[in-house]
């Protein structure tokens, strides 16, 4: 198959699968986007917004129209990190023996659903961190590795804080996007109630089989990436380190941290799939923009002033995106 060929496959069966999840879902463009980008990329994705905004419903979607499989884990304060990775049972054996097995947990799964992940302890919430990062799990003094591919769709809710646990930075920043849910348009919501209020339900298809998958995956981390894209890439994560001489003044100003490395891979990346969906073999500058706020919203820690100001992280992006030239030349000038 030739190169034009994989693109052309490529764009059409992320169209295909775009498609088949508005059959369900209403509005969100940007939030499908971001998450199909995710996921063929190989991330996992943080889904930020208020109850009954389609954040459950939309990963459980994405779990129909892929032919993987997919588990959901229900976040609670009791929810112990065995009741996510496993844990040895005693047995007994057709010969009257009992021995110890594992019994796997629900995170043996191509696709896993952490639903109000915030709402379980550190302890508990710990438990993704190897699985996330090195797709595996240690349970029983072994490790055991997890199928693949493996992506983890988490959800919170960003106003109910009474008994919730907020995630630590280096979960975060494991995440490959952070989306926020927003409210839909009157005529989306209409919509909305047309469809969930009456007889008809919509049928999703299955677009991809786990092989395909993969292939497609792969073809991602083939796309080239020009010297001078990259170099802008690196130059947009180190105007977000305060305190130093590439860092622009607002950051300085309202961030104790900046994006670590990863924010730099997933902006290659996510530019890589964006590009491909839109039939390019080649990563532009504003495919670079187009992801930044999904891709470094959640690695930026804001300082004391900035939460009494009300400064977003968003905010800060959008004047990094702003005041970063576009070539090195022009930061000479």
């Amino acid at each position: 198959m030739t190169t034009e060929e994989q693109i052309a496959t490529f764009r059409q069966t992320y169209a295909t699968l775009r498609d088949e999840i508005g059959k369900v879902i209403v509005g969100q463009e940007g939030i499908v986007e971001g998450t199909l980008i995710a996921v063929f990329a190989g991330g996992h994705v943080l889904l930020e917004g208020v109850p009954g905004l389609g954040k459950t419903l939309l990963v459980r979607t994405l779990g129909e129209a892929l032919d993987l499989s997919f588990n959901r884990i229900q976040f609670t304060p009791d929810l112990m990190p065995a009741d996510i990775l496993g844990t040895n049972i005693v047995m007994e054996t057709p010969g009257g023996r009992r021995e110890f097995q594992f019994q796997r947990g629900p995170i043996f799964a191509h696709l896993v659903l952490a639903d109000e992940i915030n709402r379980a302890t550190p302890k508990t919430q710990s438990a993704l961190l190897e699985a996330m990062q090195e797709h595996q799990v240690t349970a029983g003094g072994e490790q055991r590795r997890l199928v693949e591919p493996f992506f983890v769709m988490a959800t919170q809710n960003p106003i109910d804080q009474e008994g919730t646990y907020p995630l630590p930075e280096a979960q975060l920043d494991r995440f490959f996007f952070k989306l926020l849910v927003g409210y839909p348009s009157a005529g989306e919501l209409t919509e909305v109630l047309n469809r969930t209020t009456e007889t008809a339900r919509a049928e999703v298809a299955k677009v991809l089989q786990r092989d395909a998958l993969i292939e497609l995956m792969g073809l991602v981390r083939q796309v080239p990436v020009a010297s001078h894209v990259k170099d802008y890439a690196v130059r947009l994560v180190l105007a977000t380190h305060p305190k130093t001489e590439t860092a622009v003044s607002i950051a300085s100003q309202y961030l104790r941290f900046g994006s670590s490395p990863r924010g730099a891979q997933t902006l290659l990346l996510a530019g890589k799939v964006r590009a491909l969906a839109q039939g390019r073999f080649n990563v532009s500058f504003d495919d670079l923009q187009a992801i930044a706020h999904a891709a470094l919203r959640h690695r930026l820690i804001l300082n004391f002033e900035a939460e009494a100001e009300g400064i977003t992280t968003d905010h800060i992006i959008d004047q990094v995106l702003q005041q970063v030239p576009k070539t090195a030349e022009a930061v000479s000038v």
